[in-house]
């Protein structure tokens, strides 16, 4: 191999790896303000809905109201301060079980 693509690989994975590793490493140094600490503990609850909610009305068009129904659950355990991961599962329970019914 070529010595400038070995560089080429190397100067790319430390533009890509410092990044990501430094606040990991930093964060625990850092002090934040309450403000700050609750914006970072919502960030899981704001990207589970900036992710997942403009694709929940296209899911099933004929039954728009069952999918609005789970996001409803959704919303409602994340509200309650539930982990993400229980929010999901009760969406996607809920969901199974209208379905079930239909």
């Amino acid at each position: 191999m070529r010595i400038e693509i070995v560089l080429l690989i190397l100067g790319m994975t430390a533009v890509t790896y410092l990044p990501r590793a430094l606040p990991g490493v930093l964060v625990g140094k850092l002090k934040f303000g309450p403000r700050v600490k609750k914006f970072l503990r919502l960030i899981p609850y704001t990207a589970m809905a900036a992710l997942i909610f403009p694709g929940v009305l296209n899911v099933d068009p004929a039954n728009t109201w069952i999918v609005l129904i789970g996001a409803a659950v959704a919303a409602l355990l994340g509200v309650l301060r539930l982990p993400v991961m229980a929010s999901v599962l009760g969406a996607i329970g809920v969901n199974f079980l209208l379905y079930m019914l239909i």
